[in-house]
């Protein structure tokens, strides 16, 4: 999302409103959630039942193809065993509206779903022991096996040619390295894009091709106390950053986001890839681009973070969660370079597939 006013800012009297006109539920008790570029409301009616009202921005909005295949998908997860929500229908049988409401920027329109509300708490709020980490990497490559199967219209909606967030545009961001401008992370980032290019795109058509969550990130994978006094994923949120691309590109994008969570970021690598690759093992190319995949997500999530605080000042504390913990992981995981890094993960996956893996003693 890149234009100014298009995130919402609804009160929770005009939330009130559209449960009662759309769901006919009245709510005793409203409460926010974070949010990136929408607004997510807890949402708990005096009829009973839990819910998240989320109201998307003003730009995403426009794509309502796109939000009916979002929440198709959310579906199919949901009845195939994957833990996604699943949107609730209007009174009038819809599962999304679209609304025309002034919430300070004059009347503008916004897509509104209700979405069950999963229990549990992000997987950011627990300890990253090697199980969870192993689990979440199965969770992930299960999740994408699954997409894989889904059938849909509008499929090739998915085909975001220059979708920022793609590992396929890494390219992309070199239209907004100034905002980087006299930071020495910069010349990092012109590195890892040089290598991409040089490394990653020739190898690319020898890898297997799915639909992405996409986001797979720390504060999108929820998770309740299991019977082993440890946790369980219990839920994946967020379902718009879907796009075409392959499997790998999941399995970097999970290892990317637990690495920020824990408190030796390397050791999050072997763990994550030994779950992923007993559902879906990785060809020899896959495997080599790997390291360079997770540092090029480091780069987007550091390059837009930036970006962003720029167009949304005033919410800064919530855009640069990531990029905070983000520019150490990814100068020390540049520094030890691909060599290193890769023997570190691939050796500790190779234990954990192991009969009695490390997991099991180590959780």
């Amino acid at each position: 999302m890149s234009v100014k006013h298009a995130k919402p800012n609804f009160s929770p009297s005009q939330v009130s409103e559209i449960m009662k006109r759309l769901y006919n539920l009245t709510p005793s008790e409203i409460r926010p959630l974070p949010s990136y570029d929408d607004q997510n409301f807890y949402v708990a009616p005096s009829e009973g039942g839990e819910y998240v009202l989320k109201i998307m921005n003003t730009e995403d909005s426009k794509n309502t193809t796109v939000i009916e295949l979002q929440t198709h998908a959310m579906s199919f997860l949901h009845h195939n065993g994957v833990p996604a929500q699943t949107a609730m229908p209007t009174t009038s049988g819809q599962l999304m509206s679209l609304e025309e409401m002034d919430c300070g920027y004059g009347c503008q329109k916004y897509m509104v779903r209700l979405l069950n509300y999963s229990p549990g708490v992000t997987i950011s709020k627990v300890p990253l022991t090697p199980k969870l980490l192993y689990e979440a990497g199965r969770m992930a490559a299960r999740m994408d096996e699954v997409l894989q199967k889904m059938e849909h219209p509008h499929l090739n909606i998915l085909q975001r040619d220059n979708f920022i967030w793609s590992l396929s545009n890494i390219l992309l961001l070199e239209g907004y390295m100034s905002v980087l401008d006299g930071d020495p992370l910069q010349k990092v980032i012109k590195s890892v894009i040089h290598q991409y290019k040089n490394s990653v795109i020739p190898k690319r058509s020898n890898f297997r091709e799915c639909i992405n969550h996409g986001d797979f990130n720390d504060l999108n994978v929820l998770v309740q106390p299991d019977d082993n006094n440890g946790y369980k994923i219990s839920g994946i949120l967020d379902f718009g950053d879907m796009s075409s691309g392959y499997y790998v590109y999941e399995l970097a994008i999970t290892i990317m986001y637990m690495m920020i969570e824990h408190p030796d970021p390397i050791e999050v690598g072997g763990p994550v890839l030994a779950g992923w690759e007993s559902v879906f093992p990785l060809n020899e190319d896959e495997k080599d681009c790997l390291y360079l995949l997770v540092v090029s997500r480091f780069c987007q999530s550091l390059v837009m973070a930036r970006y962003s605080v720029t167009l949304h000042p005033e919410n800064e504390e919530y855009l640069m969660i990531t990029s905070r913990k983000g520019i150490k992981i990814l100068q020390q995981v540049w520094e030890l370079g691909k060599e290193h890094v890769e023997k570190v993960w691939f050796q500790r996956a190779a234990q954990f597939n192991k009969p009695g893996g490390t997991f099991l003693m180590a959780s």
